[in-house]
């Protein structure tokens, strides 16, 4: 094993030495990933610093990086944007090094006619779409964190965004890409419609998480757009059993509004407390060609007006929507108010069948709310459905009556394991789009069952030495 010294030096012979930083703080600051992990408000960094943090300007250069870190079996952990949430890019062992593309940000290709655009890993996802958007066209995909995003990193976590009942999450939007292995091995994933040439194999990339390759591109659908079109629709109602029915019979009858969403009361009063009349609030967004908006407008009115529930006035959806997304100035603002307050909080995201969902928030809201102490704010909202199923949103604040280093074991931790626990004792999925991460490992096993030989035999086909982010997605101790 290098030494710390050994590691530096041996990177600078293989990149120039400006690409290759060690200034203490930054170090700190590449430890973790968690915009709310509370320590880091305080300055406490309690995770190892990494040895170095490395950015490659080409291809070639992430593969002779990941050759040398294979050969001195140095821990590797992919990074672009940083804006992951449940520990993916923290460094779990000492004199890892911090893999960060973020420099690699062109736009190779913005193909109208073939409805596609290839760019590299650390193009931020609001950059690109705004490029599309000047020529008509968007790429579908947005996340709250679309300002501070980046291709390679929302590849990496299997990304979902706000329209993605009509467009799918990232998944269904890459079309190919470009990868480095731990052994230097460039892989490049041609861009077709489709193809039943053998298994899709850039679903062995999408969603690795880091963990058995540096994806350096990335090639993603173009759709026409049109926002002269949008159409917004918002509900009160008191029972959120109900409009988890409403959402079902919407989506069931062959409808794709681009945004449904159905929040919780208290959750609700976060974001609609100028009228949501301390109830669940429902609201739809239909966006496309007129008369696809045309139709599907109308099937939400037929569909939800039989319920007898009182509507609001569309402006008040419009102007949540459209100032929905946080940068770096709303996430700083935030870190002043919890270092103010001691009031913080976070998220817990699932999925499941429609029979399942509203047993899910229920038993989840209720152990919540028993198990746990200090709660200023508890809630949920279904945010990304599908033909046999939904996701559910947890939200939850707390004042924080401990030292920031021990936030996460007495309160964030509890409350992530009992809403697991919930879902994958009803038949759901423990993340629906944030990912595994470091911090839902040791629910790995029961969320996969005996298919989890499916996915160590793949970590040990293309990371046999283990040094792709550790303690991510597999336990740290975890037998492969």
């Amino acid at each position: 094993m290098l030494s710390r010294e050994e590691i530096v030096t041996g990177l600078q012979k293989i990149i120039p030495s400006h690409q290759v930083i060690t200034e203490e703080q930054l170090l700190k600051e590449y430890s973790i990933d968690r915009y709310y992990k509370v320590e880091s408000i305080w300055g406490i960094y309690s995770l190892p610093t990494p040895a170095a943090i490395v950015k490659p300007s080409n291809t070639q250069e992430v593969a002779n990086i990941l050759m040398f870190c294979n050969e001195n079996l140095i821990n590797v952990v992919p990074r672009t944007g940083g804006s992951a949430t449940e520990g993916g890019l923290e460094t779990a062992v000492e004199n890892s090094i911090v893999l960060d593309g973020s420099d690699m940000k062109k736009i190779i290709n913005i193909d109208t006619y073939n409805m596609q655009a290839t760019v590299e890993c650390g193009v931020v996802l609001e950059t690109l779409e705004n490029e599309v958007r000047a020529l008509g066209f968007t790429t579908g995909h947005s996340p709250q964190s679309k300002p501070l995003a980046q291709l390679g990193g929302l590849t990496a976590t299997r990304s979902t965004g706000q329209f993605s009942t009509l467009y799918g999450g990232i998944e269904e939007l890459i079309v190919g890409l470009e990868a480095v292995f731990p052994n230097g091995q460039i892989t490049r994933i041609k861009n077709v419609p489709r193809r039943a040439a053998g298994p899709d194999i850039r679903h062995v990339i999408v969603g690795n998480e880091g963990t058995m390759s540096f994806i350096t591109e990335v090639t993603i659908k173009l759709f026409k757009y049109y926002p002269e079109n949008h159409q917004f629709y918002g509900y009160i109602l008191d029972d959120m059993e109900l409009g988890f029915k409403l959402i079902h019979d919407v989506i069931t009858a062959g409808y794709r509004p681009s945004v449904v969403r159905l929040y919780s009361p208290e959750d609700a009063h976060y974001h609609f407390s100028h009228f949501h009349e301390g109830k669940a609030v429902l609201l739809f967004m239909a966006e496309g060609p007129k008369g696809i908006v045309e139709a599907t407008s109308k099937a939400i009115e037929e569909i939800v007006g039989k319920a007898n529930i009182q509507q609001v006035d569309s402006k008040h959806i419009a102007n949540w929507f459209y100032s929905l997304n946080w940068d770096e100035k709303k996430v700083e603002e935030e870190r002043i108010e919890v270092k103010e307050t001691n009031n913080c909080g976070f998220t817990t995201e699932v999925s499941a069948n429609w029979s399942a969902i509203y047993p899910i928030y229920k038993n989840s809201i209720d152990r919540i709310r028993k198990e746990i102490p200090d709660l200023t704010l508890l809630g949920a909202h279904s945010s990304h459905s599908y033909i046999n199923g939904t996701n559910l949103y947890f939200v939850y604040y707390y004042d924080m009556k401990c030292k920031p280093e021990e936030e996460m074991s007495k309160y964030h931790d509890p409350i992530q394991n009992i809403i697991v626990e919930e879902t994958l004792k009803a038949g759901g999925s423990m993340c629906h789009h944030h990912g595994v991460g470091k911090h839902r490992t040791h629910f790995l096993a029961e969320e996969y069952g005996n298919s989890l030989y499916i996915l160590k035999e793949l970590k040990k086909a293309f990371d046999p030495k283990g040094i792709m982010n550790k303690g991510t997605i597999f336990g740290l101790n975890e037998k492969l």
